[in-house]
């Protein structure tokens, strides 16, 4: 059985048409294409329980977890860490003993912007290496990784780690077996999966993060990175002459951190110069979004097969909000 066909628990209720546009929403009429976004034809099916299909799930969490888990040793350099993480594009990286293979930590994207962008583990430059963010980088990631790391045995059921998730508020949860032996990795785009195409019953606009503060396309990378770090966002839309043009997450300025020039500036001290660069360098050509009438079941499909972890909502040409992994996981939770 391959991924998709455990995961699609009710082909026959995936929808028939779909909410999924691309360009510059700011320079279309989306309200004037009414066969491209109706919902009309497929909004009285009835909603899908979405905790019931969890909890009679056939399996253990390996079922559905990420299986051969690439992982790091508390020894590697940050540097080092930089760079795997942002060529393997992960978000989440489990630290394991390199004798034993036992989990002993995890480090995440936020988790580097937090240090580079002036969070609380700049502290640790500031004391340790008393400012000198090349030292810093060069140092190991026990340092700075999260050691308290919320994981579960692999004979747990899939409902534990989606209550997991949403009570601790973390993105993911490592797998390990009876002595703590790092098998898998649960995450929140698993949990997409479940509702990839089908009908929930639950409209994007219910559930979609409103006020959401956006940056300017010539803002510097190192002026949005702080704004993530002081606000707690893992994503910032960009915007050129009140337009959307795009959305930047801490996962592209890893990326953009751990290859090519920027890399090379880290690695010879001038890592200020890096951060110097507009934000739209790190913008992709495609734009991809959604209107608060979709359902979230689509909004999961789309965000799956494009492998994003949120959806701008444009309503009338303007942007109201941004959907989440977050947001349809507490969607799913009956949470707000």
């Amino acid at each position: 059985m391959n991924s998709k066909d455990k995961t699609r628990i009710q082909k026959e209720d995936k929808m028939s048409s779909r909410q999924k546009s691309t360009g510059n929403p700011g320079g279309t009429d989306i309200s004037k294409d009414p066969k491209a976004y109706s919902m009309e034809s497929t909004m009285d099916r009835g909603n899908v329980n979405f905790k019931a299909h969890i909890a009679q799930h056939e399996g253990s969490m390996l079922a559905v977890a990420t299986k051969d888990v690439i992982s790091s040793n508390p020894t590697t350099s940050i540097i080092d860490i930089i760079k795997k993480m942002s060529k393997m594009h992960f978000k989440h990286m489990p630290i394991v003993n390199a004798g034993t293979s036992k989990l002993e930590g995890i480090i995440t994207s936020v988790d580097i912007m937090d240090l580079l962008g002036g969070g609380e583990r700049s502290l640790f430059v500031e004391k340790k290496f008393k400012g000198n963010l090349l030292s810093a980088i060069n140092a190991q990631v026990r340092y700075v990784m999260e050691h308290n790391v919320h994981s579960l045995r692999n004979d747990a059921h899939i409902e534990k780690a989606f209550e997991l998730m949403i009570d601790k508020h973390i993105g993911c949860v490592p797998i390990v077996d009876n002595e703590g032996h790092l098998e898998a990795i649960c995450t929140e785009r698993d949990f997409l999966t479940f509702i990839e195409g089908v009908l929930t019953g639950k409209k994007v606009e219910k559930w979609q993060t409103r006020n959401v503060k956006t940056a300017d396309a010539a803002t510097s990378i190192w002026d949005v990175a702080r704004t993530m770090v002081e606000n707690e966002f893992k994503r910032v839309p960009i915007v050129r002459d009140n337009i959307l043009v795009g959305v930047v997450t801490s996962s592209d300025i890893l990326g953009y951190l751990g290859t090519g020039e920027a890399f090379e500036k880290l690695t010879t001290g001038n890592i200020h110069e890096a951060f110097d660069s507009p934000i739209s360098s790190l913008l992709h050509n495609e734009l991809i979004w959604t209107i608060p009438d979709a359902d979230l079941g689509e909004a999961a499909e789309i965000m799956l097969e494009k492998g994003i972890g949120c959806l701008p909502v444009i309503k009338d040409g303007n942007l109201e909000g941004i959907l989440t992994e977050r947001d349809i996981l507490l969607a799913l939770a009956d949470k707000q």
